[in-house]
């Protein structure tokens, strides 16, 4: 076998691959002569500036895996390498300790004003009384993230007698209280923590998650640490609450544009930024390169990846038969996620009817891609589902059924949190994916991709116009509605397909509107 190693990596990986393949090491190499090169190798080996696009893939003929000596793989065609039954495998825990040791390093320097007092010093002048710092013992740390990182660094905040509260829904209670961190809202999180902590990937949904409103909840003596993705926190909001003594002080090691040439960040002495240092160890680095070589020797000698980051080759049959329940599948799995309260611990999945005769691991890693899709940054797929799922705590059932009573096929995921049972049913109906069921509600929407207005209310005249009237007066259109009820004048679901997204001002209007339970903004 021969590698291609087109990137700088950690001599203790490439002394191990040497024992098992012939590997070359070429790193500079234009896009040009990478492509000449590729179709003389098993096995391709990249950090993050190597572009394995669609065109280098085609032309690796012996290609096996591709393997990125990082976490992320942005920069490689992973759908592409996956239609031509290509390992794609990364290198997705081995920095995870490095990165926790920094977020507690950045924690130690906020608390004793460290980078400060070394430059003021530095300068030649001796000044202690404007560094007076504070104990981390005995204080409040607000973890956001209970993920590997964020794991590690409760362990070790642990040993320095802090008190630890964590916001993640997608947690179990038991994985949490076996770390002994109490899991709590994000805004009792932000009004209780000391020092404040996050450890999430950059989504939609968590883009800014820390603006000017979430600020002012917190103590004017508390402190943010970002080592995880930058845009995470509205960067000109945290520093105009530092300038007005509304937030104590704030540590970055990622940032909305890297490289940082210039930034609001750094007009405050209360901020110290480091330029993206959570992985640049030498331990890291080193088990970031054995790990993605013991990865490629696996899957040369036929054995599954530990970090797969694709799917395996699945028949042509199966894939044919599967086809149109995939995205009836990720549709169950992202509205769950939305629909869902309070902390996971278990997820169940039943497959009834026809549905039922295959083979359901591709529907059940694809149903927990949708359902984690906006909270974890592993690719979940049919090969790490269920480890993504057990890191997690979560107890993941399925059960199948051959007969279905109603539809040819149906796919049932019912989601347990502390706050009760979500549950939600998809089906195929002339090729078209239909959503079937929410809670006890039987109901048929086509997912058009659009937006839609989730409520729970109770039956009675009038609330119809008066939701309708809201959407109305902010010119938003209803483009369908859906209505059903468990009895006349009774609990009951509405459910409005929107043109636009409904902003939260109208939203707040509508959960005023009197009988109006809940209502939930869905993106499908």
């Amino acid at each position: 076998m021969k590698v291609l190693i087109a990137e700088p990596v950690g001599e203790e990986g490439i002394d191990l691959l040497r024992r098992q393949a012939e590997v070359d090491i070429r790193p500079d190499l234009k896009p040009e002569e990478l492509l000449s090169l590729i179709g003389d190798y098993e096995a391709l080996v990249v950090r993050s500036q190597t572009q394995v696009s669609a065109r280098v893939i085609e032309a690796g003929k012996k290609l096996q895996v591709i393997a990125r000596a990082g976490v992320g793989v942005d920069n490689i065609d992973v759908e592409e390498a996956t239609r031509r039954g290509i390992v794609v495998v990364n290198a997705a825990t081995s920095n995870t300790t490095s990165a926790a040791e920094h977020t507690i390093a950045l924690m130690f320097a906020l608390a004793r004003h460290i980078p400060q007092a070394n430059a003021v010093l530095k300068s030649g002048v001796w000044r202690r009384a404007d560094f007076m710092g504070t104990e981390l013992r005995n204080k409040t740390l607000g973890i956001i993230g209970l993920g590997n990182v964020g794991s590690e660094v409760a362990r070790r905040a642990r040993g320095l007698e802090m008190k630890l509260i964590a916001y993640d829904p997608f947690i179990s209670a038991d994985y949490a209280r076996n770390l002994q961190v109490e899991l709590t809202s994000l805004k009792q999180l932000l009004k209780e923590a000391d020092f404040i902590t996050l450890h999430i990937p950059l989504t939609k949904s968590t883009r800014g998650l820390i603006g000017a409103k979430e600020l002012a909840l917190v103590k004017p003596t508390a402190r943010f640490i970002n080592t995880a993705r930058g845009g995470l926190i509205d960067e000109e909001a945290l520093v105009k609450a530092i300038k007005e003594k509304r937030v104590a002080g704030a540590a970055f090691d990622v940032f909305n544009t890297e490289p940082l040439e210039d930034s609001v960040l750094f007009e405050d002495d209360s901020i110290i930024i480091t330029p993206h240092l959570g992985a640049s160890t030498t331990e890291a680095q080193a088990m970031v390169a054995q790990d993605i070589a013991e990865q490629i020797i696996a899957v040369f000698k036929g054995e599954p990846a530990r970090y797969a980051v694709n799917a395996p080759f699945i028949s042509a049959e199966t894939l044919l038969a599967l086809a149109p329940f995939i995205k009836a599948a990720s549709v169950a799995g992202r509205l769950v996620s939305q629909l869902v309260e309070g902390q996971m611990s278990s997820i169940q999945i039943k497959y009834d009817g026809e549905v039922s005769n295959y083979d359901t691991n591709a529907l059940k890693a694809t149903v927990l891609g949708g359902l984690l899709e906006g909270v974890s940054e592993e690719r979940i797929n049919l090969v790490n589902a269920n480890i993504v799922a057990a890191r997690r705590g979560l107890t993941v059932v399925e059960q199948k059924e051959a007969t279905c009573e109603n539809y040819a096929s149906l796919i049932t995921i019912e989601v347990t949190t502390s706050s009760g049972t979500t549950a939600v049913a998809t089906t195929v109906l002339r090729g078209e994916t239909h959503v079937v069921r929410v809670n006890d509600y039987w109901i048929d929407i086509v997912p058009t991709g659009g937006y839609f207005l989730f409520s729970d209310h109770l039956d009675r005249p009038g609330l119809i116009g008066a939701v309708g009237k809201i959407t109305g007066d902010a010119n938003i259109n209803i483009s369908s509605m859906h209505l059903g009820r468990l009895k006349q004048r009774g609990q009951a679901l509405m459910i409005l397909a929107l043109d636009e997204p409904l902003p939260e001002k109208q939203r707040q209007q509508i959960l005023s509107v009197p009988g109006i339970d809940t209502v939930k903004l869905i993106k499908l």
